[in-house]
């Protein structure tokens, strides 16, 4: 995997373990795509919750060679996101969640069992010609 990630801090002080937290979770996610070209990660503390308290969001783009994946999470009625770790959490298990499922479809794609049936018959044949049979 590429590590071409930008993680933007945006109403947020950059704080070296938040970032630290986000590219563990980044490094996590080529067990479900080695696809992935590049990504953004933004975080973000909107300044309209004054009643209900800092309640986070978390942004992800993933560039992959098949398809992008977008995670917005702005839950501002979720008080789990009051805690940055959390919502961090949530948007990357969303993305795992994306990526396994782009996987499977690529995965299941009848035209690839056509392909590699075709092929194994060409190999097939090449075989009895080379042993006369």
């Amino acid at each position: 995997m590429s590590n071409d990630f930008q993680v933007v801090f945006h109403n947020i002080d950059h704080s070296d373990a938040v970032l630290e937290a986000v590219n563990k979770r980044i490094s996590k996610l080529e067990r479900y795509s080695d696809q992935i070209i590049a990504g953004r990660v933004v975080l973000d503390c909107p300044h309209n919750n004054h009643h209900k308290g800092k309640v986070y969001s978390v942004g992800l783009e993933i560039h992959t060679s098949q398809r992008e994946v977008r995670v917005n999470q702005e839950q501002h009625d979720n008080h789990a996101h009051e805690d940055l770790y959390v919502a961090i959490r949530d948007a990357f298990n969303a993305a795992e969640r994306q990526l396994k499922s782009i996987d499977k479809k690529h995965r299941a794609n009848p035209m690839d069992f056509v392909e590699n049936e075709v092929l194994a018959d060409v190999v097939m044949d090449d075989q009895e010609q080379l042993t006369g049979t």
